[in-house]
């Protein structure tokens, strides 16, 4: 059990370094940071539900994730070759993608959400 305890230790600190490293040094990580900062404030501010604040938190989750998954296929593209290949240029490619992908539904997630309440606070026209 206590083995079992330490490699659970083990992983848990090299997770933490792999978001303290891309915190560090990836400047498109910290943007979406600030971001989902952004956006859990305005949540707040406008009093958004519960379940609008759960769907804001849980859409955060995906495109931080989204981010690291990213940053990952790029390290490991770099990695395995320095020079241009067309296989390394889709890897790399589809990962933005999947990271665009996140970041269109985002913003549709936060148009949903947050413009019905911006639209209250302004009253009728």
């Amino acid at each position: 059990m206590e083995k079992l305890i330490r490699q659970h230790t083990i992983s848990f600190k090299n997770a933490f370094s792999g978001l303290v490293w891309a915190v560090k040094t990836q400047p498109n990580f910290r943007v979406h940071i600030a971001l989902s900062l952004s956006a859990l404030v305005l949540g707040s501010i406008l009093s958004i539900t519960y379940l609008e604040m759960i769907i804001i938190v849980f859409t955060i989750i995906l495109g931080l994730t989204c981010e690291l998954i990213n940053t990952s296929i790029e390290a490991m593209t770099d990695l395995i070759t320095s020079e241009h290949r067309e296989n390394a240029k889709i890897a790399k490619d589809v990962a933005a993608g999947m990271m665009l992908t996140t970041a269109i539904g985002a913003v549709v997630v936060a148009i949903f959400i947050f413009v019905p309440h911006l639209l209250n606070l302004t009253g009728p026209f």
